[in-house]
């Protein structure tokens, strides 16, 4: 969280991703770091076990949804 925060702070945009299990742990960081509003979007959880085809799949199936949060 602190990255992107950095990154949006300075005009870069940017979208945080992490799993599922993060949500609320995100959204109480995000406020803490004054960005609540910081673009976000969670994958299935877990991730580590996942294979690389696995991740592949995982990133195709959201790279829409990040490219879309950046671009708005």
């Amino acid at each position: 969280m602190h990255d992107i925060v950095d990154l949006e702070s300075r005009g870069v945009p940017g979208v945080f991703v992490a799993s599922s299990e993060f949500v609320s742990g995100a959204d109480a960081q995000s406020a803490a770091l004054g960005f609540p509003d910081v673009a976000r979007i969670f994958v299935e959880h877990p991730i580590q076990d996942r294979t690389d085809d696995e991740m592949r799949a995982l990133a195709a199936g959201v790279i829409e949804s990040v490219i879309n949060e950046i671009i708005s």
